[in-house]
């Protein structure tokens, strides 16, 4: 496969060096332009390569014309406006993207598209998440610059005197994607994946078999295709894959990891879907199932993507210089930069939480007790020389003192199916505005600091006054859930109370709208259509899985081996099911009225409802399970 094309670099975007890369692999049979709508959903669609080559040029100026149904543009594509353009992105990296159980009859290679990233147009504006990450990108580099220009101070203890230095302002971006792998139809043992997630048997450990292989040719494709992945490994959850007589892999669930190295933001995300893409095919094609839910299992860790954030300036000499990392890192946790960034995430994160969990399988990630973040707070260090190590946060800030570039923001709460352009886009729309607040403020590190470790009641030139933002300890140990929502806000538990905060804070959207990055119209499609999507899986699919539960938690004692325990416990989990499911003359169940809710578009009792089926439901599944154990 050596002589295969992975790559098209920028400079090759034209239409002689195009002609004469893609005659020289004629496997290569289609084009493809990858727009992503506000969903996230990456487009896909299948163009003759001989129609490319007809007219590249005109091609890479007027793109293509589809149908706004085949997006997800709520509010925007209208039934009466659904016209949308797909424009090629010439700036970003293009890939092959290949079909390796299609094999070329004239060359014996794999056939091949031609994956161009793309911009969605709607009446000549750009209405997609590649977009607003595009957009977002320079208005920060643009703001910054002019932060220093206006704010020189700002410079201080950065080693930079002038404004005049300063060639260039450069953005970096990393994830880290989990994942689970099994073989189909395997029923999860939850309680054996539970108790080997507890003795952390997998975390870190060699993987072997067909999970080897599968990890090893994604980082090898992920190689050629220009990703630069830096490790792959086992993840905290999943059991040690069975082996059959033969030597196969007949039971694989094990949960994995594959990271690379931060690139540009936009790039940062063209390689995670990337990335997504070449872990399913090449899991797929060994006959493996592939996840990227937030939660595939009840009470087994879930898989996030942890996202990084970090601003450098790049001076005419050459050097680069981390505007995170202060000069002397054992005299500061960060900069005045720094401060800001972290104070602009924490301050208005009920607007950005949106962006980053959108789903019911989100929200089943984020509970206590999984390394899952619930709460809007930091942590920076228990001194200046040991960086922080704290894993119950919301936002961390990374740093090595013997690597100032190293130094970065780390947001915790991204899961793999987050949009991640709109993730990085709002993360950086809420650095800057934080970052805006310190150079008016003209308040030195150490008061910077002080600041940020303010406590409940006290006042703050940005932050809210009746919150606490920074904390040292195990946030889910060391306070009890009323005390936590206390000091760091009441966390929302479903999509619809996600949403809900766009307009109950309201006056925090001015960080997301600044620079006209996401307009009202952005975020309006992008509320109602998670708000219909939540309410679709809500009635269609959640109460229909739980219904399927309920009706397999069956009566297994009988009179000769029963005890009275055996019997409290059934009538206690067959109010459960009855009180969930069962309706009667006088009587709804809690499924019933959850439906009646979204019918007459009740949703905040819809979504109060929600809350009272998980609990219910993880009370009767816990019930038969000690009422399994009990009876012989």
């Amino acid at each position: 496969m050596q002589s295969l094309l992975y790559v098209i670099e920028k400079h090759s975007h034209n239409e002689k060096d195009l002609k004469e890369l893609l005659s020289q692999h004629e496997n290569i049979k289609f084009v493809s332009l990858m727009g992503v709508d506000l969903g996230g959903n990456a487009i896909d669609e299948k163009i003759p390569i001989e129609l490319f080559l007809d007219d590249i040029t005109g091609f890479l100026n007027s793109g293509i014309q589809t149908d706004g149904s085949s997006v997800e543009l709520y509010n925007i594509a209208t039934l009466n406006n659904a016209k949308v353009d797909l424009m090629p992105d010439n700036d970003a990296i293009w890939y092959i993207d290949y079909n390796m159980e299609n094999m070329c009859n004239k060359c014996n290679l794999p056939i091949g598209t031609l994956k161009i990233p793309a911009f969605l147009l709607h009446e000549g504006k750009r209405v997609c998440s590649r977009g607003i990450l595009k957009k977002s990108e320079e208005y920060t580099k643009e703001v910054i610059m002019n932060i220093i220009s206006q704010q020189p101070h700002m410079l201080e203890g950065l080693g930079i005197s002038s404004i005049d230095e300063i060639e260039s302002i450069n953005l970096t971006a990393a994830t880290e994607l989990e994942f689970w792998v099994n073989t189909p139809e395997d029923k999860a043992d939850i309680e054996a994946l539970h108790v080997s997630q507890s003795l952390k048997e997998q975390y870190w450990k060699r993987t072997k078999g067909i999970i080897r292989t599968c990890l090893e040719n994604s980082l090898i494709i992920l190689q050629n295709l220009g990703v630069e992945p830096e490790m792959g490994h086992k993840e905290v959850g999943g059991i040690t894959s069975s082996i059959s007589i033969d030597g196969k892999t007949n039971h694989a669930m094990e949960q994995l990891e594959i990271d690379w190295k931060y690139s540009t933001p936009l790039q940062c995300a063209d390689n995670e879907l990337l990335a997504r893409e070449v872990i399913e095919d090449v899991f797929c094609r060994s006959g493996l199932e592939v996840t990227f839910k937030a939660k595939p299992l009840d009470s087994v860790a879930g898989s996030g993507e942890h996202t990084h954030f970090g601003i450098s300036a790049k001076l005419k000499n050459g050097k680069i210089v981390n505007l995170f990392s202060p000069e002397d890192m054992k005299n500061d946790y960060t900069t005045k930069f720094g401060y800001g960034a972290l104070m602009g995430i924490l301050r208005n994160y009920e607007v950005l939480n949106p962006f980053v969990t959108s789903s019911n399988d989100g929200f089943n990630r984020l509970v206590p007790g999984f390394e899952a973040p619930v709460c809007i707070v930091t942590s920076v260090g228990h001194s200046y020389e040991v960086p922080s190590r704290n894993r119950s946060i919301l936002v961390g800030l990374i740093r090595d003192l013997n690597s100032p570039l190293a130094t970065r923001f780390e947001l915790r709460s991204p899961n793999p199916l987050s949009n991640t352009y709109l993730v990085i886009a709002g993360a950086y729309q809420t650095i800057i505005h934080g970052i805006k607040a310190v150079a008016e403020s003209k308040l030195g590190t150490k008061e910077l600091e002080k600041e940020l470790s303010k406590d409940i009641g006290e006042n703050s030139f940005y932050l809210e006054k009746n919150r606490a933002y920074r904390d040292e300890n195990d946030v889910f140990e060391d306070y009890e859930e009323e005390e936590r929502n206390q000091r760091f806000s009441t966390p929302p538990a479903t999509v619809y109370e996600n949403m809900k905060n766009l307009e109950t804070q309201s006056y925090k959207l001015e960080s997301l709208t600044q620079g006209n990055v996401f307009s009202d119209k952005i975020i309006d499609s992008f509320k109602v259509g998670a708000i219909d999507k939540w309410k679709k899986e809500l009635k269609n699919r959640i109460i229909q899985d739980n219904i399927d539960i309920i009706r397999s938690l069956k009566k297994l004692h009988i009179n000769d081996d029963m005890d009275v325990l055996d019997g409290v416990l059934w009538e206690e989990i067959n109010y459960i099911k009855h009180y969930l499911m069962k309706d009667t003359m006088n009587t709804k169940s809690l499924f019933t009225r959850i439906k009646d809710s979204i019918e007459i578009k009740d949703y905040e009792t819809a979504s109060n409802l929600q809350i009272e089926m998980k609990k219910k439901m993880k009370e009767v599944q816990q019930k038969y399970i000690q009422y399994q154990k009990n009876i012989f």
